[in-house]
């Protein structure tokens, strides 16, 4: 019997993970920061509606006292370790809502035109699936903006109360994230 005869053949070397390398941890924690400064660039209602921890919605508050740049590059460091033990998937997603270039505000945008064109055109039925899919909707406050739209539609004028209108479904929509 040879030496070989007990070596385990189920061994792959590829199945060892190795742990990531110093270039990608800091590659991983400057994205964390760029994602602390998107935050901190966002109204603050906006942020209210991001999920974040405490101590991070403090230090993201923090943030607009500051004035020196410096402390401002300290600061957003300082976020960024923070950003460490937080759900960055769930805060990247919240931001993305909010940022006018990404994918995810254009569809929501275009789901509330479609929701305003499908009211101002629509009947009852209209008004009951918009109420269905936001509760928390005021419904004399809808109706009302609807019945002003469509009559400004017939009249030919400029579209003052649809712009009013979406504006209350963007309102609406956001309480609901």
């Amino acid at each position: 019997m040879s030496d070989f005869d007990n070596i385990d053949d189920s061994y792959n070397p590829a199945d060892d993970e190795e742990p990531p390398s110093r270039s990608q941890i800091k590659r991983d924690m400057e994205a964390l920061q760029e994602l602390g400064k998107r935050i901190t660039e966002l109204r603050p209602d906006q942020q209210a509606q991001v999920p974040m921890d405490e101590r991070l919605a403090n230090a993201v508050a923090e943030m607009r006292r500051i004035t020196a740049n410096g402390a401002k590059k300290r600061h957003l460091q300082y976020i960024g370790k923070l950003m460490r033990t937080a759900d960055a998937d769930a805060i990247r997603e919240a931001v993305e809502r909010f940022d006018s270039a990404s994918a995810a505000h254009n569809q929501h945008f275009h789901e509330l035109e479609q929701w305003r064109e499908r009211l101002i055109e629509g009947d009852n039925d209209a008004v009951a699936a918009y109420i269905e899919a936001y509760p928390e909707a005021d419904i004399q406050h809808l109706r009302q903006l609807i019945r002003n739209a469509k009559k400004e539609r017939e009249q030919n004028k400029p579209p003052a109360t649809a712009r009013k209108l979406f504006r209350y479904l963007r309102e609406v929509s956001e309480r609901d994230y």
